[in-house]
């Protein structure tokens, strides 16, 4: 409701005031006006006092068709229109009644105050002075005193913007920018100011209510789509480029631009989603294909290869890894997340040194990261656990080995270090080798034994079991190992 509103409150007490001021002041202007006239007009006062603005208006807009040469109409329209924030509507109601009425100082004083606000200084402060000659007015004498301050302003900002001293620039419209806020030619300098030392975002927010203020902004729409592009905001340089093309579908410029950033963002988003899926080989695919969309951007190269850099390393590929978290490492040093992930690389390839360098890299670029702190933790687990039994080394296999390979080797080792079929002397060898390599097999193999491990706890570890594990169990037959076939054997 409109009474929750502190803003309406405001405004009903400014319309309360202004409407009892100016009903004392033109009684008798209505006298002649037709019945019909004046039934909008007490609605419309009516509508207002409940606080029904919109409703109120729509009387009021009757009250003028009825009556086009009746100054009290249109003031009566125009204030509403102001207290429903619809200034540059209210601006040719304002006007009419100084035409028909040049003396009615409330008007000059209302179409000043939006003057200012579009910059048109000089017309305000022809009408402030207009006001002052004959009616003392604290608001006009005030904003009449400010025009002078921000016209200085103005000026050195225009002299600092030809010397390129953007930085001052947008110091001096500091001011003026608060005091005309619709004024186009001194936000499109600022947002260039902005732009000229790399404050993006700041541009865009100077130039977003431009496209409001100019019709047909296909140009205002155009840059910002741009600059969005150059912070790496796809999806809303996208947005922007689109509302180009509403205005104007055969805009050359812009169809170019939306044509380059609908490719490069459906790249981005599928590989996100492939990414949220768990699927890493078809994330990386995306990306690569967007790599060839857009390999200068700063931004974007970033955001692609810290995707590449995470989905390498969810995909077990250490080497391809290394090389991507370091191209993104290098295109943003502060990247904390890059530096964990590259360590993540780095265990892959048992490398513990390096991995542990990076955690704590990556505690000194965020202090609080969580990630980095467990992996320091991680490592510390890694290196005591590789003191004991290193089930990777055991098979000969990396870190990043998949199912498949690791089965492979498993059953080759099986061959040669079964007991049964040893052929060496030592049988007691034999037995612990083939017992570590079933172990390192059912760990390695097993999704959750395999986590578990690679954070550091050895599921199978005979302190936490509290007697040796026997990987096989009684009576277990050796065919899932191919090529020995009904044999049974037991440990004593």
């Amino acid at each position: 409701m409109w009474a929750e509103s502190s803003w309406f409150y405001r405004v009903f007490s400014t319309l309360s005031v202004l409407f009892m001021t100016f009903d004392s002041e033109t009684q008798g202007a209505n006298g002649d006006a037709s019945a019909d006239v004046n039934h909008h007009l007490e609605m419309g006062k009516r509508l207002l006092a409940a606080g029904q603005l919109t409703e109120a208006l729509s009387h009021y807009h009757s009250a003028v068709d009825g009556d086009p040469n009746n100054y009290s109409t249109y003031f009566r329209r125009a204030t509403v229109l102001l207290a429903l924030g619809r200034f540059r509507t209210a601006l040719p109601d304002l006007n009419k009644v100084i035409e028909l009425r040049p003396d009615f100082y409330k008007a000059r004083v209302q179409r000043a105050n939006i003057l200012m606000k579009q910059g048109e200084l000089d017309d305000a402060a022809a009408d402030y002075k207009e006001v002052l000659e004959s009616n003392p007015d604290e608001e006009a004498e005030r904003n009449d005193q400010m025009i002078y301050e921000l016209k200085a302003y103005i000026e050195a900002a225009e002299d600092f913007f030809e010397n390129g001293q953007y930085n001052e620039v947008i110091d001096q419209l500091a001011k003026p920018i608060e005091m005309s806020p619709w004024n186009i030619k001194l936000r499109k300098m600022r947002a260039t100011s902005y732009e000229k030392i790399g404050e993006y975002f700041k541009a865009i927010q100077d130039l977003r209510p431009v496209t409001k203020l100019v019709s047909d902004d296909t140009e205002g729409y155009l840059k910002i789509s741009q600059l969005y592009y150059a912070i790496g905001e796809g999806e809303d340089s996208l947005n922007q480029i689109r509302e180009c093309l509403k205005l104007d579908q055969d805009h050359k410029e812009c169809y170019k631009h939306y044509k380059h950033v609908k490719k490069l963002v459906k790249f981005l988003l599928n590989a996100q989603k492939h990414m949220d899926n768990g699927q890493f080989g078809d994330a990386i695919s995306k990306l690569k294909a967007a790599l060839k969309v857009e390999n200068e951007n700063h931004k974007f190269l970033a955001s692609i290869k810290e995707k590449m850099c995470t989905s390498y390393v969810k995909d077990r590929k250490s080497q391809e890894a290394l090389k991507a978290c370091t191209e993104t490492i290098v295109l943003e040093p502060s990247n904390a997340n890059a530096y964990c992930d590259r360590a993540d690389a780095y265990l892959l390839e048992d490398n513990f040194d390096a991995a542990l360098a990076d955690y704590q890299s990556a505690t000194e670029k965020n202090n609080d990261m969580k990630r980095a702190k467990e992996g320091i933790d991680r490592v510390n687990k890694l290196i005591k656990q590789s003191q004991k039994r290193d089930y990777y080394k055991i098979l000969g296999v990396t870190r990043s080995a998949e199912k498949g390979e690791i089965i492979k080797k498993f059953r080759k080792l099986a061959k040669k270090w079964h007991p049964d079929k040893y052929d060496g002397d030592d049988r007691k060898k034999a037995e612990k080798n083939f017992i570590d390599i079933a172990a390192a097999k059912e760990v390695l193999t097993d999704p959750e034994k395999r986590s578990k491990y690679d954070n550091g706890e050895d599921p199978l570890d005979p302190e936490a079991q509290g007697h040796q594990h026997n990987p096989f169990g009684e009576g277990f037959n050796f065919n899932d190992f191919g090529g020995f076939s009904g044999f049974k054997f037991h440990f004593n």
